[in-house]
């Protein structure tokens, strides 16, 4: 069974493709003088670009059942490997702050330590002779 009567298989092909091949802006126009719908080109187009027209199948009158799973473009490849690398050096750099923020808070301790141990010295007394006691 053909996937349009009275069109051959070379037929649609050449047709597809000569539809492509128009100008943008002129499609319609060229479409108008065809002999063939919108939806009779649309319904082609899925069949030869999705493989079905060389194996003979005639597409179904609905929505496809499935959709085929998408490729991940070079560039989305290499957004997600800069993403990964970002989201490394943000851990690398997190981790590193908390460390600081440790090493202030045990140097703050420190400092808090040697002042209280400051102020409970005594006063050194003042080693002076004085002269009226002799």
């Amino acid at each position: 069974m053909p996937i349009s009567p009275g069109f051959t298989v070379v037929e649609i092909r050449e047709f597809v493709h000569e539809y492509h091949r128009q100008p943008h802006g002129q499609k319609g126009a060229w479409l108008a003088g065809q002999p063939v719908s919108h939806a009779m080109l649309t319904r082609w187009s899925a069949a030869v670009y999705g493989g079905d027209l060389d194996r003979g199948l005639v597409p179904r009158e609905g929505r496809a059942m499935t959709v085929p799973p998408r490729k991940r473009t070079a560039l989305e490849k290499s957004r997600a490997a800069e993403r990964a690398a970002h989201a490394a050096e943000v851990a690398k750099l997190s981790a590193r702050v908390r460390e600081l923020e440790d090493t202030n808070n045990t140097l703050g301790k420190a400092i808090g330590l040697l002042h209280a141990m400051s102020e409970e010295e005594p006063a050194p007394t003042p080693t002076t002779s004085d002269p009226s006691g002799s």
